[in-house]
């Protein structure tokens, strides 16, 4: 049976892949780092699985690294802990260097130096955040990378230190450059799942207004479960090297948030420009609402016609903005043979489908006398 330890796996990557690894029976190891509230909802299903282990750790600890590495033993590492989040990463900038391009360089070292060059092999999760201010279009592995945050010079960092180790010890160690990937688990403050839950809270009258930064910003988005996939295939080749995994088609966040408004019944338009652009509400399907959202919400959707529920809040555009990604993926899918399977709109389906779920909860709890908070907002 083969071992993998994946670093962030609470989170939507890592509990995809955990999920994954299990079907085909691996026995899988996890690092969580310890915290008086602990977050570990999406793999609360996983625990009692008899293949499945938790080990605290840290990547800023080198030692808890060498000694989780050593005991565990495993086939493979899949490094997708970080601090993630692009506009975050300007207000931490030493946090997210220490974490996400040390953090890398503590996890190869620590194979180096317990010898297990010949026998681990090492995902390291990179990013199309690295192509920044996009040099040619689309993007592929030979674009020149142009980094503008924080957190894409760390992850920048992290690229080249793989490829480094790769070259200097013959570790078998391979950087998958995965364009935006998005589930009903995606973190909350992310813009994807900022718009779904949005969308749910807008509809039930739990929420008022959806505010949003750049508007136009063109995303490369594909489904988590998708590239996942392509994370263990990388590991499977005899030769490790570096992937671009994305869809090939790239999207506004502006159409993101009228598809997601559109699964539950909601037709927007938008009207004015820059930092006075909004999105209105100009008309609604009552079946659709209905069917979706629940016939108990129908009289407060209805009322919403005519007004703007997306607006546009400066505080949301970051320092440096990355205005287009958009993937290309030939070698991934001659090389890997790597396919995705979920559409955009098979994406945007899925996370709203989940979030009304979730808002239900919500709004219920709201209607029994129960205090709730928007915390993700």
């Amino acid at each position: 049976m083969k071992k993998a330890l994946i670093t962030g796996v609470t989170g939507q990557d890592g509990s995809y892949l955990a999920e994954f690894l299990l079907e085909k029976e691996y026995e899988v190891h996890g690092i969580v780092r310890r915290a008086s509230t602990e977050k570990k909802e999406r793999i609360d299903h996983l625990e009692g699985n008899p293949n499945f282990h938790l080990h605290y750790g840290d990547l800023t600890d080198s030692l808890s690294l060498v000694k989780i590495i050593s005991k565990v033993e495993p086939d493979e590492i899949y490094n997708l802990a970080a601090q993630s989040h692009v506009k975050v990463s300007f207000e931490l900038p030493e946090y997210t260097a220490d974490v996400v391009a040390l953090g890398t360089l503590r996890l190869l070292e620590a194979i180096h130096l317990l010898r297990m060059e010949d026998k681990v092999r090492f995902y390291q999760a990179s990013t199309s955040e690295l192509f920044g201010l996009v040099q040619e279009m689309p993007q592929r592995e030979t674009t020149p990378f142009y980094p503008r945050s924080p957190y894409a010079v760390a992850k920048l960092y992290a690229y080249w230190i793989t490829v480094n180790y790769r070259e200097a010890y013959g570790i078998h160690a391979s950087n998958g450059i995965l364009f935006n990937h998005e589930s009903p688990l995606r973190g909350e403050t992310f813009v994807t799942r900022k718009i779904t839950r949005s969308a749910s809270r807008i509809a039930m009258g739990l929420q008022d207004r959806l505010y949003l930064g750049n508007l136009s910003a063109r995303r490369d988005w594909g489904h988590a479960k998708d590239y996942v996939r392509s994370m263990h295939l990388i590991l499977q080749r005899d030769t490790p090297d570096d992937y671009v995994v994305a869809t090939g088609v790239t999207t506004e966040v502006r159409t993101f948030v009228q598809l997601a408004f559109s699964e539950i019944g909601f037709t927007i338009g938008f009207r004015g420009e820059g930092l006075n652009e909004e999105g209105v509400v100009t008309s609604i399907d009552a079946d659709r609402v209905a069917q979706s959202v629940g016939e108990e919400f129908l009289s407060h959707a209805c009322s919403l016609v005519g007004k703007a529920i997306v607006a546009v809040d400066p505080a949301y555009f970051r320092p440096t903005e990355v205005e287009v990604l958009l993937g290309d993926a030939t070698k991934a899918r001659n090389l890997l043979h790597w396919q995705p399977e979920y559409t955009l709109a098979d994406i945007v389906h899925d996370m709203m489908e989940s979030d009304v779920q979730l808002m239900k909860r919500e709004a219920y709890l709201k209607q029994g006398g129960f205090s709730i908070y928007n915390y993700f907002e």
